[in-house]
């Protein structure tokens, strides 16, 4: 017989989501996840929020420097989202694409659909997770041809149809 959590779990897999690339900074080091849990809260002033699994790395990062910025993944970027998903190689996370600061110094995804880099106002612990609510200092739009990443029933697939 199924848990409880298990059946919510596959429920929730039917949730299509866009997929973003997380990260933040300390120390001359750079940290980052792949997260499904990202919306919007507010345009005036704009503000948005992160769920954070309270055992990510970049958790306690997060919560130390107070910033982070949020990468919306276009549909190539699969093989990018597979490597901030899995804990091996975290070394290698941040190479082959061109990353930079917009405001914060928490790096931001050049050729994102978007990139927006916001400083932790309030954080809400939550279960297992933390919601950090971030105001936005910065935004980049990298690109006009938009189409996203999204994660659907633990694929990574695109609006276009086409499995990624």
């Amino acid at each position: 017989m199924m848990s409880e959590a298990e059946h919510f779990k596959l429920g929730m897999r039917r949730l299509a989501a866009g997929v973003s690339i997380i990260t933040t900074s300390a120390d001359g080091e750079l940290h980052g996840m792949a997260a499904t849990s990202v919306c919007s809260v507010s345009a005036e002033p704009p503000a948005l929020l992160v769920c954070v699994n309270r055992d990510a790395t970049c958790h306690e990062v997060i919560r130390r420097t107070g910033f982070f910025c949020v990468n919306l993944l276009r549909d190539s970027d699969d093989e990018l989202a597979r490597r901030f998903s899995i804990p091996a190689g975290r070394e290698r996370r941040f190479l082959d694409r061109h990353w930079q600061s917009l405001s914060t110094g928490a790096p931001a995804l050049v050729g994102a659909l978007a990139s927006f880099d916001a400083e932790v106002i309030e954080a809400v612990e939550a279960q297992t997770h933390t919601v950090f609510i971030g105001r936005v200092k910065a935004t980049a739009l990298w690109q006009d041809d938009i189409v996203p990443l999204v994660y659907l029933n633990g694929q990574f697939d695109s609006l276009s149809g086409k499995r990624a």
